[in-house]
């Protein structure tokens, strides 16, 4: 599960992303290091009529969405031909006509718009003087409709609606299209349009589409009477668990046997490792149930995860420096220079307080903390055992401050020794805590919206690493001072909340974790009816 953090990390993300702030900025544009700014080398044919366009769009309205570029493209172009010149169509339309028909390999479950006509256009030779401008536009469009689908995504108000903060990447890809004129190659070698996990997404998808077609997904069956199997045990249920982990990959070979030995002990440890089980050597109806999740359902998940990876722009790595938290795997990463330097158990919110996906960047570190405690919690929390119990207060170490309640800085401080502030509108943030027993649960959604880091004094000494006003001894000495005291970084940090229930690490294992609050499903559907 580590090794599949750090990959995570590179969602961080193993390309690379940009910094931008947590605030959405609908009108940047972040151009591909693909994109053209020039348009490429006009074909012979005569410019077409530029009315023409508005009369394909009748023709063909479910294709309308792509009006404006479709305009902006050939106004760019002078009404030139791109998919055909003087000796019929080039190559890169032939590129294209693959990739639509080969669009399930992305991840995407869709119907391509007037296929009939699109297959009649390939399927029957095109003499030169019979070019039409109804088979221009509808390439084009068609191209509009793969990138959107392949490389964009859902519409960002969409992703919103999902409680989706991280900046979505912008793209222009009228200006996209002349590169892959330039080099029709781009089409079908595009791994610097995506992160690089969503190329391992996209590998594993095949791996376990071949699984589906195999039909060989036979239920895991376990004696009612059974509460548990260890090693030495034998019986039929562990004869078919030994087939589903030779299927996953988590063994390398299938003996058969209904004996539990050691191969299989690794197998099953190796398993719960990728999908965020706590280490357990004994074979319980939880196992199963897991074993059991169907591979639809496997699939569907990598889906939606690719469709994240779509998301995010490629320039992420490029930082000095980054904070990746991933919620579903409870997991934070520290990433200098694009490689892992620390990893930590995190405490996030729980359903009722869903921490946001968003990102901001890391200015300040603030040792012996106040917790000013929020109205939420004053009024719903504080007031009523107030009520029960005059001595709350003091027996909590709080006190009023200008109209609210804060709890001093102490050991018993509900935010620890030290807490990492990257200011946001959520108000949220890193923190220390008293409750180190949290971090050995297994699903570990239990605050209010900020997030608890297993390791702060750690994080703490990574980040302060390379300052020379701070050492190890100090940052000590400051965190158990008992008085609130802010440092500011000399450079800022970003902090990057994701949400990813599948991720591939560098050996290609895929690491599946629960969907703590229950979005995949809803972007499937989104998906889907798209």
């Amino acid at each position: 599960m580590r090794k599949s953090i750090v990959l995570l990390a590179l969602f961080v993300f193993g390309s690379s992303l940009s910094v931008l702030s947590c605030k959405k900025k609908d009108d940047d544009t972040i151009k591909s290091p693909l994109t053209s700014t020039t348009p490429a080398k006009a074909s012979s044919l005569i410019p077409f009529d530029s009315t023409l366009v508005t009369v394909f769009f009748k023709k063909y309205p479910e294709l309308n969405k792509y009006h404006q570029e479709t305009t902006e493209l050939y106004q760019k172009r002078n009404y030139q031909y791109v998919w055909f010149d003087s000796k019929g169509m080039l190559e890169v339309g032939h590129l294209l006509y693959n990739k639509l028909n080969n669009i399930e390999e992305e991840g995407i479950k869709t119907t391509i718009p007037y296929k009939n006509k699109l297959d009649s256009l390939f399927l029957t030779k095109v003499e030169n003087n019979k070019i039409n401008i109804d088979d221009e536009l509808l390439l084009t469009t068609l191209y509009f409709f793969y990138t959107h689908k392949v490389l964009k995504g859902i519409d960002p108000k969409k992703s919103i609606e999902l409680g989706w903060y991280l900046p979505r990447k912008k793209e222009s890809y009228v200006g996209y299209l002349d590169s892959i004129i330039a080099n029709p190659s781009l089409i079908t070698k595009n791994e610097k349009e995506q992160l690089s996990q969503y190329y391992k997404l996209k590998e594993v998808l095949q791996k376990y589409r071949t699984l589906q077609k195999n039909d060989s997904w036979t239920p895991i069956e376990m004696d009612s009477s059974q509460v548990a199997l260890n090693p030495g045990d034998s019986a039929t249920t562990i004869a078919q668990i030994r087939k589903r982990l030779y299927q996953l990959e988590d063994l390398t070979k299938d003996s058969k046997s209904a004996i539990y030995d050691e191969d299989l002990k690794a197998g099953i440890l190796k398993y719960q490792a990728r999908n965020g089980i706590k280490e357990n050597t004994s074979i319980t109806k939880k196992l199963i149930t897991s074993l059991n999740v169907s591979i639809e359902d496997r699939i569907k998940t990598i889906m939606v995860n690719m469709e994240r990876c779509r998301w995010i722009d490629v320039d992420i790595s490029k930082v000095a420096a980054l904070i990746v938290i991933n919620i579903p795997a409870f997991q934070l990463t520290y990433l200098k220079e694009g490689k892992a330097v620390l990893n930590s158990n995190v405490v996030v919110g729980k359903d009722i307080n869903k921490t946001v996906i968003f990102s901001a960047d890391m200015r300040y570190i603030v040792f012996s903390p106040y917790w000013n405690v929020p109205k939420s919690i004053i009024t719903k929390e504080i007031k009523p055992s107030i009520a029960k119990n005059p001595n709350y207060l003091a027996q909590h170490n709080m006190e009023w401050h200008e109209g609210g309640i804060r709890q001093k800085p102490g050991p018993k401080n509900s935010l620890g020794l030290i807490k990492f502030l990257f200011p946001n509108n959520n108000s949220i943030y890193l923190h220390d805590t008293p409750s180190k027993n949290l971090f050995n649960e297994e699903k570990r959604a239990f605050s209010h919206g900020c997030i608890r880091v297993a390791k702060p004094v750690e994080l703490a000494n990574e980040i302060l690493k390379d300052d020379k006003n701070w050492t190890p001894e100090k940052i000590n000495a400051a965190m158990h001072k008992g008085k609130e005291s802010w440092y500011t970084l000399k450079n800022k940090i970003p902090v990057y909340i994701g949400y990813f229930t599948a991720w591939v690490d560098d050996n290609g294992e895929i690491h599946f974790y629960d969907d703590v609050y229950k979005r995949d499903d809803r972007l499937a559907t989104m998906l889907f009816e798209e």
